[in-house]
This record gives C-alpha cells, sequence and structure tokens, in this order.
C-alpha cells in the first residue's frame, strides 16, 4: 500500500454508484409489477432471486422460537444487552412538545409526533445482520412508532437468520417478512396483500434497493441512500500500527468498494501500517473483498502538521473517524464532518458498530458534509403550534397585511383585514 505526502488540492477517490440504466430499469419494472400485482410478484421475485419458494411471506412465532433455539443462550443475551445500549442512547435523542407564550398573550411552540409505520429492511442472502435490526428499529421504538415492518431476503431454505429472528424479537417488532431485494422496498411503500404500505423505509441494501428507495421516495421517506462503507484513522507517532491496520482492515472487508484511509503526521507510522496490512490480509477470511478495497479506494497520506491532517479529514467527512493521537479527546472540537468520531484506542469502529449505543447507519460519500447518523428524530414529524391572542393581531396585523401586499397575495392581506371589523 502507497503512501504519500498530502498536497494542495488533494482528490480523494470515492465510490459512488447511481446504477446503470439497466439496473435503473429492472427496478422501475419490479415496482410496477409489485404495484399491479401485489403477492403475487413477492412469490415470483422471491422464487426468482433468492431461490426461495414460500407458502407464506410473514415470519411465524415458530420460526421465531426455532431461531431462539439455533443461538446460544450467550448470543442472545449479548444481543439483549446491545438492544438495551442502544435504546438508552435514543432515549436521549428524543425531543418533546413545547410551547411558550408570548407577552402579548400568544401561544408558539411544537408539537412532535412520531411516524405511524415505518419499515425496516435488514440485508441478508449469505449474511446475517442482526446489529442492522437494532440499529433501525430501536431508534423507531424510541421515537413511539406504532406499526414497525420489517423485510429481509430469505435464504434458499425459506429461512431468515437465526440471529436476525431474535434480534428483531427483542427490539418489539411484530411484523416480519421473508422478502428482500427491491420488490420488498416496492411492497413497504405501495402495500400488498400480506404487506401494509408504511411512512418511511429504513436500512441498507444492495444496489437495487438503493435504486428502490430513491425511486419511492416522495410517496414514502427514506433515510438515505448509502454507499460503500468508510473508515478515516487520523493518528499520529503514538498509534499502534498493528491497531490501525486491522482497524482500516476491519471496513474494507465489507465491500470491494468500501474506503480505508489513513491520515497521519507520522512516516514512520505510514510505513509500518502499511507492511502490517499486507501482513493481516494474508489471514483475513475475505481477503479477496478487502485486497480489492484496499487497492482501489485505499489510501495513506502524510502531513506536515496535525492542523493539516484535520484539514484533510474534513475535507473527507467519512462515515466513520477513528483519532487515535495523544490528546485525542482534544482533537474532536476541530472535526466538522464525520459521521461518526472514535475517540481513543479502545474505541475501535466494531465497537459502535455492534455494541456502545449511537447509531451505525451514517451519512456516506462525503454526506457528512450536510447530513447525521439515523436518529429519533428520523421516526419523529415536526408541526408548528401558533395561537394568536386579540392583543398581538391587533398590534401586527396591518404589518402582516402589508407583507402580503408586498408579495401580490392580495386575497392573503383581506384574510387579515376581514377580522378587523
Amino acid at each position: 500500500m502507497k503512501t504519500e505526502r498530502i498536497t494542495a488540492g488533494l482528490s480523494i477517490k470515492r465510490s459512488v454508484d447511481a446504477g446503470t440504466e439497466d439496473q435503473q430499469q429492472i427496478v422501475r419494472a419490479i415496482i410496477s409489477e409489485v404495484k399491479e400485482k401485489g403477492d403475487y410478484a413477492l412469490f415470483a421475485y422471491t422464487e426468482k432471486f433468492d431461490g426461495a419458494k414460500l407458502s407464506s411471506l410473514k415470519v411465524t412465532r415458530e420460526e421465531i422460537n426455532e431461531a431462539y433455539e439455533t443461538l446460544d443462550d450467550e448470543m442472545i443475551s449479548i444481543i439483549r444487552e446491545a438492544a438495551e445500549n442502544i435504546a438508552s442512547f435514543h432515549a436521549k435523542q428524543k425531543r418533546e412538545t413545547w410551547l411558550y407564550t408570548n407577552a402579548d398573550g400568544s401561544i408558539l411552540g411544537q408539537k412532535m409526533t412520531p411516524l405511524d409505520s415505518a419499515g425496516v429492511y435488514v440485508p441478508g442472502g449469505t449474511a446475517a445482520y442482526p446489529s442492522s435490526v437494532l440499529m433501525n428499529v430501536m431508534p423507531a421504538k424510541t421515537a413511539g412508532v406504532e406499526r414497525i415492518v420489517m423485510v429481509s431476503p430469505p435464504g434458499s431454505n425459506g429461512k431468515l437468520p437465526a440471529g436476525v429472528l431474535v434480534a428483531a424479537d427483542i427490539a418489539g417488532v411484530k411484523d416480519i417478512y421473508k422478502v428482500g431485494g427491491a420488490q420488498a422496498v416496492a411492497a413497504l411503500a405501495y402495500g400488498t396483500e400480506s404487506i401494509k404500505a408504511v411512512d418511511k423505509i429504513t436500512g441498507p441494501g444492495n444496489i437495487f434497493v438503493a435504486l428502490a428507495k430513491r425511486e419511492v421516495f416522495g410517496d414514502v421517506d427514506i433515510d438515505m441512500i448509502a454507499g460503500p462503507s468508510e473508515i478515516a484513522v487520523l493518528a499520529d507517532e503514538s498509534a499502534s500500527a498493528k491497531e490501525v491496520a486491522a482497524d482500516m482492515l476491519s471496513q474494507a472487508e465489507h465491500d470491494k468498494r468500501a474506503s480505508a484511509v489513513l491520515v497521519t503526521t507520522s512516516q514512520d507510522l505510514a510505513q509500518a501500517v502499511a507492511r502490517e496490512i499486507e501482513k493481516q490480509l494474508k489471514s483475513l477470511p475475505r481477503s479477496e473483498i478487502a485486497r480489492a478495497s484496499i487497492d482501489d479506494y485505499g489510501a495513506i497520506y502524510v502531513a506536515e502538521t496535525m492542523e493539516e491532517a484535520v484539514q484533510t479529514i474534513n475535507e473527507l467527512a467519512p462515515e466513520h473517524l477513528e483519532i487515535m493521537t495523544e490528546g485525542a479527546l482534544e482533537l474532536v472540537k476541530d472535526i466538522k464532518h464525520a459521521g461518526a468520531i472514535f475517540v481513543g484506542r479502545y474505541s475501535s469502529e466494531p465497537v459502535g458498530d455492534y455494541f456502545a449505543g449511537p447509531n451505525h447507519v451514517l451519512p456516506t460519500n462525503g454526506t457528512a458534509r450536510f447530513s447525521s447518523p439515523l436518529s429519533v428524530d428520523d421516526f419523529m414529524k415536526k408541526s408548528s403550534i401558533i395561537m394568536y391572542s386579540k392583543q398581538a393581531f391587533d398590534q401586527h396585523g396591518a404589518k402582516i397585511a402589508a407583507f402580503a401586499r408586498l408579495e401580490g397575495l392580495e386575497a392573503h392581506a383581506r384574510a387579515i383585514e376581514a377580522r378587523n371589523d
């Protein structure tokens, strides 16, 4: 892995996939068919894409009980504790309705209302992501969403992974369906005989899921269009090359298009990390994926000063940022753009992925410049409350009418003046 000095106008290579025209057409066709044929289309696509011939889409209580029997008690306990940590963190985010009264008697405020329903997409197939279940469901539950629907593609045996089902049950999901891909997104957006439409869809997926979410946005809300995973490590000479390399590879193994970047003030650390990455790749089970990620989207940059290194991090606006320096906490104030910030040696990125409590659904592809992690706010609506008093109306009515006439809206002005009689 090459190292290079930071130069003015450094261009950061990002993995951005908007989908091909063929992929977009496939997604539109799937959505159209689900809207037209409902469950029939879901059964057909599940058999076609997942190799599972189902008699029912909905997961039964028996299947959930079987999942509990499959997992050992320790793993169930770990999932339960992670859920508690995530719920505790998100409880601190919840905002309440507020009102205040002006001196003139007017009452103004904001009403907070949870969404009626939310759909959670959990990736499946050859992998299992119980952490995705918890990270999407717990903030929705904390917000007070009454109906949460989970969808996930089954394996060829027609079942969902045990860990996914146990996590969903611990999180309190009642409606779980064995369907994935663009067809699942369409079902959540428009409804079928089995799956009632929801107000918002969250959760990661492959390119077809991402394109489907983009396609239905406007008819329903979505969380974000997530790209491949990213990690940036900000380090000085105090950092361990072995630990930095391991953390970079923890994201590189996700996807061939994942990005792992080290920005450091130490040339010695840069070279040691490059060697460690090569060494650790040899024994990594997903080495082929991680190798492609490191070769195509990995980088090590050496800065002259920490100020220059921090500037580069802010240009990257990474999904995950680890700070592994002396006085790491002091540097947090200088970070403007990052989805999640992991501070110090013992805050390896997987701590946040699975257990600590903050959400792991994060902005990617530099969108941390203007967006935030999934939170309770994503599952709530805000309504303004305006109750003008007669005193306030008498004092400001003429000004309001004048403002309306400035915009050429006479009926607006007359609506105010009608109350002067």
